[in-house]
């Protein structure tokens, strides 16, 4: 999840200043904000500020198990509201790190589109755990030129006339996950024996036309750009404008089994020291002005404003599958180990 972040913040930084850490003012109120980079921006941060007389602590997130670890120690003591990738809800729960959310108190809860107001990670028997703020997916990529359409099914990357110019990305969860939606199976998280039999099948039966496994957003970019592949899994969509950049006919789409996508939102720390001002903050990134602004600034998906994730081309959030962890890692990194090997 990490890499998604680091690629996104150097592709996408030229020309766009992402929050700056806190400057101190006069102001007796504070809200602790824990999150990551792009999410505290000055178009929304600011306006909060001067409507709530408070100044903002802004801590950015460095990695995932960085957060929970300094969440664990702290008993969530060290910030206010925090942003989280939804698929980690389930620990932060077991350890009592959150506080439910009252979505009474919030007058844009209602504004969340129909994808995200009852989202099955975020809503758990009528229990509102973290509000649903930024998404984006893992999808197929593909060269224009070679396609007239838009390919519309994963398979294109198992089929023998591509030989040697597909790629998949090399992690275990990505591709299992992929290739389980591929075979049709509605939950790619949670499989059973005969499943994964079939997956690691097909996924050997791949490697006879795979160009390659790419490590990481720049690579994948790189090693499409330069080989002539026709047809990748995406690491999200922020690769098809570095492709393009680098003259490469490039476009992305949803094939008809689904994919994978994130999905990011804000939860409120049982260590909240301002439950009102968390509120506020809650609803002033719910408001379709703020998902306005960070769709069109950052290329993010938001979960307010269909009208702005349209016009930027994203409006497929109904076609994905929310990533969740899987139950099971460590044997899917044996799984994983085993098919590359073969």
């Amino acid at each position: 999840m990490i890499k998604r972040r680091t690629f996104l913040k150097t592709t996408l930084g030229t020309g766009l200043a992402l929050s700056a850490p806190w400057v101190a003012r006069a102001q007796t109120r504070e809200l602790r904000i824990q999150t990551w980079e792009g999410y505290t921006e000055p178009e929304w941060l600011k306006p909060f500020e001067e409507a709530n007389d408070v100044v903002c602590r802004v801590n950015f997130t460095t990695s995932d198990d960085d957060l929970f670890t300094k969440a664990l120690a702290s008993k969530g003591g060290d910030f206010d509201v925090f942003a989280l990738n939804t698929a980690l809800i389930p620990r932060y729960v077991a350890n009592s790190l959150y506080l439910p959310i009252d979505p009474s108190r919030l007058t844009n809860f209602e504004k969340l589109a129909p994808a995200f107001h009852d989202n099955a990670l975020t809503v758990v028997d009528g229990e509102v755990r973290s509000l649903p703020f930024a998404w984006g997916s893992n999808p197929l990529i593909y060269d224009q030129d070679y396609f007239t359409e838009a390919p519309d099914s994963w398979g294109v990357l198992w089929d023998p006339a591509l030989d040697k110019q597909v790629m998949m990305v090399d992690d275990s969860s990505s591709v299992i996950s992929v290739a389980a939606l591929y075979l049709g199976y509605e939950d790619p998280f949670n499989l059973n024996a005969d499943q994964y039999a079939e997956v690691k099948r097909i996924l050997i039966e791949q490697k006879q036309i795979l160009l390659t496994y790419y490590a990481g957003f720049a690579d994948g970019v790189s090693l499409f750009a330069q080989n002539g592949v026709k047809a990748m899994y995406s690491m999200g969509e922020p690769q098809v404008k570095e492709l393009q950049a680098q003259g490469v006919n490039a476009a992305l789409t949803i094939p008809k089994e689904k994919a994978t996508g994130w999905l990011d939102g804000w939860m409120l720390s049982p260590s909240c020291r301002d439950v009102d001002l968390a509120y506020a903050w809650f609803d002033a990134c719910l408001s379709q002005a703020t998902g306005k602004i960070m769709t069109e600034k950052l290329g993010y998906g938001n979960t307010t404003d269909l009208d702005a994730n349209a016009a930027a081309g994203l409006d497929y959030a109904d076609k994905l599958v929310w990533f969740q962890l899987a139950p099971d890692t460590e044997y899917r990194t044996q799984l994983w180990n085993e098919i590359k090997a073969a």
